[in-house]
């Protein structure tokens, strides 16, 4: 048998009186069945709450911290049909965000920031996931939002392009892009070693830079999934590697950056993804309010 939240509250309104005939006026109530109820409250907790005679109520040690969390029941359960509203609204919940490693390098961190700004109870919960991955995790509703590479099936996901960026060209100390005085070409990297991305793991940016320069996997040395991995082997004199202009924000001794001269001069793009029949509130909130914010992140 449990407790019940009207015997909290009388034995609230006793405890905080030191007085049956006071508490039962508060309460609204006779004094006999207020006395019923407390003695009822003490039979389910099993100790004596409260010591009374004809002139005196006093609370036990075990009423004495009894008390103290009454008081948080009781003011859990008041704010709970608040709460409730607020999630049905979308105005408190929780956003699952899942986002690509190299959307770190300064789009993630401006649009939580915002978000943070403009819908502060709603809680933001990070995953770090390739873009298959968010795509898996969106479908099996483990995540609400992604930060994606493109293309998407447009009947099952919503999506908005959030950032737009070059393509550059990261190469070590003294390697000869760094003379020519313009852009790279594809013609100028015919035979140079890359570090490429992994057809599997980095799908976007493999066809993305075979697009661009079609003897690129041809000459892969290495193939990894991650732009800080690539820069690292940038810098020990590997090959060079075809990269986002953000990860030029990556400060890695022995790595410098050539633009990659390309048809479209910002051809990296990253998206908003979300299912369009997802049932999250306070998704909706978050999507309507960057809805209403023009700009690029």
């Amino acid at each position: 048998m449990a407790f019940t939240l009207e015997q909290l509250r009388g034995f609230l309104a006793v405890a905080e009186e030191l007085h049956f005939g006071r508490a039962a006026s508060r309460l609204k109530m006779t004094q006999p069945p207020l006395s019923r109820q407390i003695q009822k409250l003490e039979r389910v907790v099993g100790a004596q709450l409260l010591e009374r005679d004809n002139r005196h109520v006093t609370l036990t040690a075990a009423g004495e911290v009894f008390l103290a969390e009454a008081r948080r029941l009781l003011s859990l359960a008041d704010s709970a049909p608040e709460l409730a509203r607020r999630v049905s609204s979308g105005s408190h919940g929780l956003v699952r965000i899942g986002f690509t490693a190299a959307s770190t390098y300064g789009t993630l961190g401006r649009l939580i920031d915002e978000l943070d700004r403009a819908l502060p109870d709603i809680h933001l919960d990070l995953h770090e996931m390739v873009t298959r991955e968010q795509v898996a995790a969106l479908l099996n509703e483990e995540v609400d939002l992604g930060l994606a590479r493109p293309p998407f099936d447009a009947d099952t996901f919503g999506s908005r392009l959030l950032h737009r960026e070059a393509l550059l060209v990261a190469v070590p100390d003294g390697h000869w892009l760094l003379d020519l005085g313009r852009d790279a070409v594809a013609g100028d990297l015919a035979a140079e070693r890359v570090v490429m991305h992994s057809p599997t793991r980095a799908r976007y940016f493999y066809d993305l830079v075979v697009s661009m320069v079609p003897t690129a996997s041809e000459n892969a040395v290495h193939t990894v999934s991650q732009v800080l991995t690539m820069l690292w082997l940038v810098a020990a004199g590997r090959g060079v590697a075809f990269v986002p202009a953000s990860a030029a924000r990556l400060p890695i001794d022995g790595v410098h950056f050539v633009r990659l001269e390309t048809p479209v001069p910002e051809p990296v793009e990253l998206h908003l993804l979300w299912m369009r029949e997802s049932r999250n509130p306070a998704l909706r909130r978050v999507l309507e309010h960057l809805a209403r914010v023009d700009q690029e992140f």
